[in-house]
């Protein structure tokens, strides 16, 4: 038997075998569960050393009620999650793997923006239903000279803005974290979040969610922007505020919208997006390939394999824990 106890507390995965393969080194088993409520993560975790978590509740109450836990580890880069304070105060190191999907994320950005502004899910449905008319996507215009606006700029920004900039298309970004000597080393200007709604023609979010980002792209800003921009979101839904973005859409205030992620997943029956063709909707897939799943199933585990083995993870977010714990560094 394991001197740990890791557990999956929820998953839509269909292999472990990246997991597995880091922690048969230790020999630990993977407990598999699928919790959705507090209730049901401490009940099923409530002997864990550690927990690798998709989306169940990682809060408070449950980080509190879990005695042995020592390790929180997300499968993907936000850690919304989790209650971050709770767990620095109860000596529960957290971490997030960063760097596995880069390119997918930036990838599937620009791939909204193309399908958006060029109309190609549009045209693909009107051909699908016999009609065969490229004036159903009128107006069309050229991208080239025209300006991407960036909401956030760290590392998938920064990958979006090479490939964004190989279509002739300029870049300007807001992120008060970021130094312009990175932005200036991409040929990027950091502007403020008003001349950014202002100036673009289109806007892609790439924001975390925390108290400061949820809902901070509402009525206001819309209003700003170009009606003829186009906004997309391979962030978190609930930085957008939704019904803002309806009542933009349904006013014409912009053109429409790439949207990866939504206030509410997976999106309800009777959602008005779903009837808006000005709009394109994902299943919070931009994350996604089959390269990209290994790397953040492996990372994930090592995060846990490093803080059972005496160290500080990798990937640490919740940085002021370490005076809390007794790890090293590795």
């Amino acid at each position: 038997m394991s001197q740990f106890k890791v557990v999956v507390t929820d998953y839509n995965y269909h292999t472990f075998a990246p997991e597995k393969e880091v922690f048969d080194q230790m020999g630990i088993e993977l407990t598999l569960e699928q919790c959705q409520t507090e209730e049901e993560v401490i009940e099923k975790c409530r002997d864990a050393d550690a927990i690798l978590n998709q989306y169940a509740p990682i809060s408070r109450k449950v980080i509190e009620s879990l005695d042995n836990l020592k390790v929180v580890a997300r499968y993907g880069i936000g850690f919304n999650t989790v209650d971050l304070e709770a767990a620095t105060e109860n000596g529960v190191a957290v971490a997030n793997v960063t760097d596995y999907c880069l390119d997918e994320v930036s990838d599937h950005a620009m791939a909204l923006l193309l399908s958006s502004v060029r109309k190609v899910t549009l045209m693909n449905n009107e051909v699908k239903k016999g009609n065969w008319d490229y004036k159903v996507a009128i107006p069309v215009y050229r991208m080239r000279g025209r300006k991407l606006g960036l909401i956030g700029f760290g590392n998938i920004p920064q990958r979006l803005t090479e490939k964004a900039q190989a279509f002739g298309i300029d870049v300007i970004a807001y992120d008060p974290f970021v130094p312009k000597k990175v932005a200036d080393s991409m040929n990027v200007e950091l502007v403020e979040l008003e001349e950014l709604y202002e100036q673009s023609d289109y806007v892609s979010v790439h924001l975390p969610l925390n108290d400061k980002t949820k809902g901070i792209i509402s009525h206001d800003a819309f209003k700003k922007m170009k009606k003829e921009a186009f906004i997309i979101n391979t962030s978190r839904g609930p930085v957008i505020d939704e019904q803002a973005l309806i009542e933009a859409l349904e006013n014409g205030e912009i053109a429409g919208a790439g949207l990866d992620v939504l206030e509410t997943e997976p999106i309800e029956d009777g959602h008005p997006f779903l009837n808006m063709d000005q709009v394109i909707l994902n299943p919070h897939s931009a994350f996604y390939s089959v390269e990209a799943e290994a790397e953040l199933k492996r990372k994930a585990a090592q995060n846990v394999a490093d803080v059972l083995s005496g160290y500080f993870p990798t990937y640490l977010v919740n940085k002021d824990v370490k005076e809390n714990v007794n790890l090293k560094e590795k």
